[in-house]
């Protein structure tokens, strides 16, 4: 009985600490990144679309551009997404389902850690991903910022 008059103040305190977490993860920036060395100094946002959506794989200078996805699904990928197309991730996968579907073009390769992605960053200059911001490292350059 005791816990069904405090259901409503648990409930709230949840629903509090959700926010605030969600709050924090939506004041990290975003942030596309590349090896170092990459000759590609920044890039646009319709560069971003095109390769990420498959439309493009090289660079803008010409040289092999390989996009990479950070985990099949989860928060930073979902961001990137709505940040860079508009659509949420459901419409996102759609998409991909469909293309692959078709054989046309290949999707973004996936990384499942952070940690993967930096390790691919070293050793791939063609490498493209998007990281929270307060995960670069001297390893990588960034090419793109979402405001």
């Amino acid at each position: 009985m005791i816990l069904l008059k405090r259901l409503p103040l648990i409930v709230t305190l949840g629903l509090l600490i959700h926010g605030f977490t969600f709050v924090a993860y939506a004041q990290e920036k975003i942030v596309v990144v590349t090896n170092r060395n990459n000759d590609v100094q920044a890039m646009d946002k319709k560069g971003l679309i095109d390769l990420f959506m498959g439309k493009y794989s090289a660079f803008p200078n010409g040289k092999e551009a390989t996009p990479i996805d950070v985990e099949l699904e989860g928060e930073l990928k979902s961001q990137f997404y709505q940040s860079l197309v508009g659509l949420p991730l459901a419409r996102v996968n759609a998409y991909w389902s469909r293309l692959k579907f078709s054989g046309r073009v290949k999707p973004p390769a996936i990384e499942q850690t952070i940690d993967d992605i930096k390790l691919r960053l070293e050793e791939d200059e063609s490498a493209l991903a998007y990281v929270y911001e307060s995960y670069v490292t001297d390893n990588m350059k960034v090419v793109f910022r979402f405001d």
